[in-house]
């Protein structure tokens, strides 16, 4: 029976209701969200890198190269038809036959000849493996060895989506009598662009045993279902729920609206906890703020205790972004302190590192210093740049204990910077003043690294969520810029640089550096704030 919907590979790992919403017809004309600049840009990155990819190859492979021209779905669909009935040894930026029958449509980026058929190769600007072993791999240049061979000094990084894809391209590839039947690989080059990953899509390595190819199967068919339905007016199977997707999903608008008129229980605790608590029968937040956490009337929760959900919910109804978890707020203070925050371009690199120096006087002069490499990332100056912060943080922690002074820095999320503290340890090994990475653990470890951020969780229920951008300001403290953030920096430092080839944007330069300098600023009130009295002030959970 033929579907009355196509769906591409997307479709599999992205929020049910959103499938709905995008066929019901009703909804056709309705205002959505604008693309996030900066998504856009990670867009034209990946694309950037997919062409760089291509070049390599089509110079590579010569006249067994064949690339389907840009241009109108139907035009390039016929392309790729005519390439898979030449036989073509390599087929690049495939539209593949699309299968009515089942509601599919899509593209891949790359198809491989093998003796018996066609096998799925996706390029990717992500990372697809990991220092350690096991991951089937091959160089990029061999990616017609199919299957590769196992890799003692990489294991695969799960990557659920492109698996995902892959496998809706392999259904295609199918449908159409093209794809290698005897073999189940299919490939992934990520952002090193050198080495092929390949997957074993009949393997049983998903959750319970699955492979992946049974687990696209079962979302894509429950999928073709929510969009059927959508498509004939029928009764949505997909009801709008609050997740990880909604903050950067075009249909918020409507979904918000919807669930801020239904009181939904997911604005407090999404995903697998929304599910469970409507599923015991409680799926308002007013419904949630009554229960008694004591009284056992729901079964553990996944994200959070129940007591947690139930207090959030308070605070959401009293339109609190915090509520005190306990009477008494501590954070652990210092004689000497320092706030550091670190500024990165995705993957590529650290290439500022922001201070703030505050405390008891140790000869070093107080305030807001940088350490930064405006040299466009990757490159071997963000060396000197790290090199740099670590000689001075060391040396204001060493001078504090020469005087017999307590010392403490601070981060807020710790995750990002230590992340970089050891990458930058590990890549830059040997260089003048780069530290081991035995003294960073060291230092990472001991009690002279804070976490703000774990403060902030530990001592408070947090209803809009726990970001310093949503934190701080209830400290009294804000940020210049109307437009910080992280996403948009990643933005700005493109200007900076000049990485699209256009000049150095020196004061986006100058916005950088006053943006990491409120975020280290924003730690510190926030600190001081939490260690004050003020804190009171914030409502205490067994008060309302």
């Amino acid at each position: 029976m033929t579907t009355t919907v196509l769906l591409d590979a997307g479709v599999v790992s992205r929020c049910r209701r959103r499938v709905h919403l995008e066929h019901d017809p009703a909804l056709r004309d309705v205002p959505r969200s604008a693309p996030d600049p900066t998504a856009e840009l990670r867009k034209a990155d990946a694309a950037a890198h997919r062409r760089a990819v291509a070049d390599r190859l089509a110079e590579r492979f010569g006249d067994r190269w064949v690339e389907v021209p840009a241009g109108r779905a139907a035009d390039r669909e016929a392309a790729t038809a005519a390439a898979l009935a030449a036989g073509a040894g390599f087929i690049w930026g495939a539209q593949l036959p699309r299968d009515t029958e089942a509601g599919r449509r899509g593209s891949i980026d790359l198809l491989v000849r093998t003796d018996h058929g066609y096998v799925p190769v996706l390029v990717v600007r992500h990372k697809v493996h990991d220092p350690g072993a096991g991951a089937n791999t091959g160089p990029l240049f061999a990616v017609d060895a199919v299957g590769g061979t196992a890799d003692p000094k990489r294991k695969a990084r799960p990557q659920p989506r492109d698996q995902l894809r892959l496998a809706h391209a392999r259904a295609l590839l199918s449908a159409a009598g093209y794809a290698d039947e005897r073999t189940g690989h299919a490939g992934v080059v990520g952002l090193d662009g050198e080495v092929v990953v390949w997957h074993d899509l009949t393997a049983p390595t998903w959750p319970g045993g699955r492979t992946a190819l049974a687990e696209y199967a079962a979302r894509f068919a429950d999928r073709v279902a929510v969009a059927e339905a959508a498509a004939a007016g029928a009764e949505p199977l997909a009801q709008p729920s609050r997740v990880v997707e909604c903050k950067s999903c075009p249909w918020w608008s409507v979904c918000g609206q919807d669930l801020l008129a239904a009181r939904d229980v997911s604005l407090v605790v999404r995903g697998e906890d929304a599910t469970l608590l409507r599923g015991a029968g409680v799926g308002t937040v007013d419904e949630l703020a009554r229960l008694d956490p004591a009284a056992g009337e729901l079964p553990p929760m996944v994200g959070m205790p129940v007591d947690d959900a139930v207090g959030l919910a308070k605070a959401w109804l009293a339109d609190l972004t915090l509520v005190r978890r306990h009477r008494e707020v501590l954070v652990p203070r210092a004689d000497v302190e320092v706030d550091v925050d670190m500024e990165s371009f995705g993957d590529l690199g650290a290439y500022l590192w922001g201070t703030l120096l505050s405390g008891a006087d140790v000869g070093v002069e107080p305030g807001y210093r940088a350490f930064v490499s405006w040299d466009p990332l990757p490159t071997d100056d963000e060396a000197r740049s790290f090199a740099e912060f670590w000689t001075w943080f060391t040396g204001v922690r060493d001078a504090a204990h020469a005087r017999g002074l307590t010392f403490r820095a601070y981060c807020y999320n710790e995750l990002a910077e230590n992340r970089w503290l050891l990458a930058s340890a590990k890549r830059f090994a040997g260089k003048p003043g780069i530290p081991t990475r035995r003294q960073v653990l060291s230092f990472i470890e001991s009690d002279e690294w804070f976490d703000l951020f774990g403060s902030v969780r530990d001592h408070f229920l947090c209803s809009q969520g726990k970001g310093l951008k949503t934190i701080a300001p209830v400290a009294g403290f804000h940020w210049r810029d109307p437009e910080a953030g992280g996403e948009n920096s990643m933005r700005w430092y493109r200007d900076a640089v000049g990485l699209d080839g256009g000049a150095p944007d020196l004061p986006q330069r100058a916005r950088l550096l006053e943006y990491n300098e409120d975020d280290v600023r924003a730690t510190a009130v926030l600190r001081a704030w939490m260690s004050s009295p003020e804190v009171g002030e914030i409502p205490y959970i067994g008060d309302l």
